[in-house]
């Protein structure tokens, strides 16, 4: 008979990866909801196939995130860590989604994975190398987001800049479906990959087994992450694909496109980055294309002291959370 503990991990890992859907991988199709090239069902189909694509083509995150984040022989002691860890992420994803705010659902999970590992094994059990590259990222990819969104947005202007309003807008409905699928693609490559990194882990404890991803793992978890998606993306949609700044298909081409290769580039080197902060911050820079006030600088606000509060919030409730596990 099965661990009752393993199932537990198991069905929470399946609920990370549906708060993903919720919050994370709708950002894939915020532009092009946003801009109505494509209805929402649609978008959401597209998201589904191409998030599922992206999590069957690269491992590279969730094995960093099995083996360079916390001691593994630390984590195979129990199951508390990951507990406390995927307690924390549901909580501040479902917290985040219900205000409508885009945040990174795997930097609350590596933050709650460092706090638990601190409460069970100290300061020691961290590889700090891991959490370093992920701190790096977090100042790079937005920079990089922005910066992408904003040069592109230039150059298409510039290359443009004699063609009917009509036919951009026609040719760019069309481009703007691919770029979201490339960014639906590249979530799944990356973002996604974390509830395999959990199942991993959950086997790893259960077994001894050294870690490792199993075809089950990635398949369920592509299956949660569209679900999550389908039901519960809405809020983070109207903010990420309205609020931030008005869109047509072009922008949404170039601030989908650009988001969607920092993150694949990412991907490549096994480095877990958000695919939030990526679309987010390309979307504000080609609004400032535009002029400076094009953009809602109080929503950026409050989506950006949403990404800088997850690491605290979500390492503390894993901290207390597995302080409580060791008790009982």
């Amino acid at each position: 008979m099965p661990d009752p503990l393993f199932i537990i991990v198991i069905i929470l890992a399946v609920g990370f990866a549906v708060i993903n859907g919720f919050n994370d991988a709708a950002n894939a199709i915020a532009t092009v909801i946003g801009t109505r090239v494509l209805s929402p069902l649609r978008a959401v189909i597209m998201a589904a196939i191409f998030n599922f694509a992206g999590a069957a083509t690269g491992l590279g995150v969730a094995y960093f995130i099995g083996t360079k984040i916390i001691d593994p022989e630390v984590v195979t002691q129990g199951y508390e860590i990951i507990i406390a860890a995927l307690v924390a992420v549901i909580a501040w994803g479902l917290l985040a989604t219900y205000w409508g705010l885009p945040v990174s659902i795997s930097h609350s999970f590596i933050a709650g994975l460092v706090g638990a590992g601190i409460a069970i094994g100290g300061i020691g059990t961290i590889l700090w190398d891991g959490p370093g590259t992920v701190l790096s990222a977090v100042a790079i990819a937005p920079a990089l987001g922005f910066a992408g969104g904003f040069l592109v947005m230039i150059a298409l202007m510039w290359i443009l800049r004699r063609t009917a309003p009509l036919r951009v807008e026609g040719t760019f409905s069309r481009l703007q479906i691919l770029s979201a699928a490339f960014m639906a693609y590249a979530h799944g490559k990356n973002d996604g990959q974390m509830p395999m990194a959990i199942m991993a882990f959950a086997l790893m404890i259960s077994t001894g087994a050294a870690f490792h991803i199993e075809t089950w793992m990635w398949v369920s978890s592509a299956i949660a992450i569209s679900l999550g998606t389908a039901f519960g993306g809405w809020r983070v949609i109207r903010t990420v694909g309205i609020k931030i700044t008005a869109l047509r298909p072009v922008h949404g081409f170039a601030a989908t496109g650009s988001a969607a290769a920092v993150v694949e580039v990412a991907s490549a080197f096994g480095i877990p980055v958000s695919t939030t902060h990526c679309i987010s911050s390309s979307i504000m820079g080609v609004g400032a294309t535009k002029r400076l006030s094009a953009v809602r600088w109080g929503v950026a606000r409050n989506i950006a002291l949403a990404w800088v509060l997850t690491f605290p919030i979500c390492g503390a409730i894993g901290w207390l959370l597995a302080s409580l596990g060791q008790l009982f």
